[in-house]
């Protein structure tokens, strides 16, 4: 058990604020789930971490914050599509997540890549991050680019904020689409339902919208489980969370599979149809424009084939 108490020109600090400036040497995130654990307390109860910090009593802590590393997996398959001596890109399988929320998790794609190039330790913008420089959700399925430096690291993060990389999915969608659209959104978590998106023009009590733009095409029309499906490709620039999904539930067109935004659900077929199939971005060191491609899962072209055209 850690004592600590606050001196006179803390008081009224954020109390994560006031723990993290106690801890420098710990990212923030690792006080955060000090305080969603509920090990830390104050007066006999547990503190939240947008508490304001007292005077009158201390602040007991069950255990000292520590730095958080992510632990290697090498029983964990790894699929490399394509590396140089800085980047690397790789096709996640459904059911895995690209990196750990906590050092425990040790089945993340972060896990097996940190396992076979060592050299993605600290790479990124936090301890857990492993030089991956975007996410996918958990059950899509697909391509994750990483870096091997944080120079490059850095650089390539740039041309993601700067909306320059093209990043293309696949989705089979719920209805028939006969042409091609666009679709922008403000996204943002749902204050009522966590884990989902919402639009925040019509959730006003949403905070922190973030601006998503989907682009669409119909490839395909098909009949699965006797009701009308089209195969889509999609294009993004933006990366919000659930971006495609929520967007293309929002215009009627639910992902077969999505549970969360309303997709049906084949029988036999437990995620959704959802894979990150492309990406183009400019190599940071030679200035080379480069696509990488991760063709579909066997499960996906099994429920393709399934499908009547």
């Amino acid at each position: 058990m850690i004592e600590l108490r606050a001196e006179a020109d803390e008081v009224g600090l954020r109390l994560d604020a006031w723990l993290a400036g106690r801890f420098p040497e710990v990212p923030r995130a690792a006080v955060r789930r000090l305080l969603e654990a509920g090990d830390v307390t104050c007066a006999g109860r547990p503190c939240a971490k947008g508490d304001r910090v007292r005077a009158e009593a201390p602040y007991l802590l069950a255990r000292e914050p520590r730095v958080e590393t992510v632990a290697p997996n090498a029983a964990l398959p790894l699929e490399v599509v394509a590396e140089d001596d800085v980047l690397l890109a790789l096709r996640k399988p459904a059911g895995m997540d690209c990196q750990p929320n906590a050092p425990e998790e040790k089945d993340t794609l972060a896990n097996a890549l940190l396992a076979r190039f060592p050299e993605v330790a600290g790479v990124g913008d936090g301890p857990l991050t492993c030089g991956i420089l975007h996410r996918i959700d958990r059950d899509t399925s697909g391509l994750v680019l990483a870096a091997r430096t944080q120079a490059v690291y850095a650089a390539l993060r740039a041309q993601f904020s700067a909306h320059t990389v093209a990043k293309r999915y696949m989705a089979l969608v719920a209805g028939t689409v006969r042409t091609p659209g666009r679709l922008e959104h403000l996204l943002a978590h749902n204050p009522r339902c966590p884990g989902r998106m919402v639009d925040a023009s019509v959730w006003r009590d949403a905070k922190r919208p973030m601006r998503a733009v989907t682009a669409y095409k119909p490839l395909r029309t098909l009949r699965l489980c006797g009701r009308p499906c089209t195969l889509l490709d999609v294009d993004i620039r933006t990366g919000v969370t659930h971006q495609i999904r929520a967007q293309l539930s929002f215009a009627g067109m639910p992902i077969v599979g999505d549970r969360r935004y309303g997709g049906f659900l084949p029988e036999g077929f437990p995620r959704h149809f959802l894979h990150a199939c492309a990406a183009t971005l400019c190599h940071p060191l030679t200035g080379q424009t480069l696509t990488f491609e991760a063709p579909l899962t066997p499960d996906l072209s099994a429920l393709l084939a399934r499908a009547e055209s």
